[in-house]
This record gives structure tokens, sequence and C-alpha cells, in this order.
């Protein structure tokens, strides 16, 4: 999976200008939060492509894990056959099943973790990817903000700005159920 891509660079650059051009000071001040904005984009953007190759890696590994259990379970179901068919059943095939049983509960238990793993990592890439989401809208809104010249369109930037704040804590931080 690849990161989320942030593609507001023309953006950024067009508010800058504004600013050094403008004679409004608070212009300054929206040029500051769109690079700061652009920034946060930026880590968010690494922080969910890093959380979609892992929720990736996890899931492969979980494959791996479930298919050597149907392995296990292969050998184990052809030793059961051969012990049902023996009249005495061999104290070595015994201790083989007892062996393939207890190798059984191991690989479950460690593919039900990778797969939990997995869930988890998706789920931070999905929110981090929010978070990319609303800083991208707040940098397009705070370009609006400059070429119209109204600061009610860069408060409502820097309301999504704060919510892409609140996703990328989320995303990181916060324990994540799936």
């Amino acid at each position: 999976m690849e990161e989320a891509e942030v593609p507001l660079e023309n953006l950024h650059e067009h508010v800058q200008h504004s600013a050094e051009h403008s004679g409004e000071v608070w212009i300054s001040w929206v040029a500051l939060s769109t690079a700061i904005l652009a920034v946060l984009a930026a880590i968010a953007g690494l922080l969910s492509g890093k959380h979609a190759n892992e929720a990736m890696m996890s899931q492969i590994e979980a494959s791996d894990q479930w298919n050597y259990y149907q392995a296990k379970s292969i050998k184990a179901s052809v030793l059961d056959a051969k012990m049902s068919l023996a009249s005495t059943p061999d104290e070595k095939d015994r201790a083989k099943a007892t062996r393939y049983e207890e190798e059984q509960a191991e690989i479950k238990t460690e593919a039900e973790r990778k797969a939990g793993s997995a869930r988890e990592n998706f789920r931070r890439h999905e929110i981090l990817a929010r978070a990319v989401t609303m800083f991208q809208i707040a940098i397009a809104i705070a370009a609006i903000s400059a070429l119209t010249k109204k600061r009610r369109f860069w408060l409502v930037s820097l309301v999504f700005g704060a919510a892409g704040c609140v996703f990328l804590f989320l995303g990181q931080y916060a324990t994540v159920a799936y």
C-alpha cells in the first residue's frame, strides 16, 4: 500500500506569495499556518503509509502461519488415520500426535496475533489517512482565504487543521479497537 499523497505544494506557494505581496498582516499568519499544516500532512502521510505496509506484512505473516497450521493439521490427520488402522498404535505415533496438537495450538495463537496486528495497523492507517485529508482540506481553504482575503475562511481552515491534529494523535497514540 502506498502512503497518502499530499499534492498541495502549489497552493502553499501561492499563499506565501500572497502573504509577501499583501499589506494585511493576517495573511502572513495564513501562510505560516499553511506551512505548518503542510508539514503535519506530510508526517501523517508517512505514518499512514507505514501502518498500511505494516498491516500488509502482518497479514501475509498471518496467512503463512495459517498455512503452517493447515500443514500440521494434515500431518495429524494422516497420523490419526495410520493409528486407527493399526491394531495397537505405536507409542512413538501417540507422542507425535500429542506434539502436533501442541504445535498447532502455538501456531494458531501466533496466526491470531499476527491477524490482530494487521487489523490494528490497518485501522491506524485509516485514521491517519483521515488526518491527511483534513490537512489537505485545511490548506485548500487557507488558500481560498488568501485569494479572497476573507479571514473567516482562514478560521475554517484552522478548524479543519485541528481536526487533522486530532486524527493524527488518535492514529498514532490512541489504543485502536477493531
